[in-house]
């Protein structure tokens, strides 16, 4: 059985960059699936994004968050540029807490998390409230807390092709 990688002694393959932009893809379109105004949601696209800035912060940075910011702004018909500037405040900070984060539990991780997708999402509010837009509430930022729910399973998910194979050999003392 595989173990969480903060207690796993098995060392990580390299990643594929065509796995990270497929998975960066991916959170893209379940990001655009219509699901009406459900407010807990997270934002998937903002979790992978971040998830890609602490584990591979040289691949993955403010430009692919300023990409996906964008698309996210077109798809969903909102103000052009206001996914684009969370999200690049999001990979910012993720990318220079990558090396803290990582020396901390899972659960350890998952409030780090927490807290940059809610500057993230604090950030969207400021540039919709400038612009005129109504306040939507508390409940607008739960979808940070299920984000953070998710990040075990979803690290998981997403380092399960690094993990190199265990090979066992019989004949080694150790």
């Amino acid at each position: 059985m595989i173990q969480p990688t903060h207690a796993s002694k098995r060392i990580l393959l390299p990643v594929k960059p065509w796995f990270i932009a497929a998975s960066l893809l991916a959170a893209l379109f379940f990001a655009w699936l219509p699901m009406g105004p459900v407010v807990f949601l997270p934002d998937w696209a903002a979790l992978v994004l971040a998830f890609w800035c602490i584990h591979q912060p040289f691949k993955v940075g403010m430009g692919i968050g300023f990409l996906m910011g964008l698309a996210m702004d077109v798809a969903e018909g909102s103000i052009l540029g206001q996914h684009a500037l969370a999200y690049v405040v999001l990979a910012f900070l993720a990318n220079g807490w990558s090396r803290r984060v990582l020396w901390f539990s899972l659960p350890g991780q998952a409030a780090h998390v927490f807290l940059l997708l809610l500057l993230a999402q604090a950030a969207q509010l400021l540039l919709r409230l400038a612009v005129g837009g109504d306040f939507p509430g508390l409940a607008y930022f739960l979808s940070s807390a299920v984000a953070a729910l998710l990040w075990h399973p979803l690290s998981y998910l997403l380092l399960l092709p690094q993990y190199r194979p265990i090979e066992r050999d019989e004949t080694r003392p150790i």
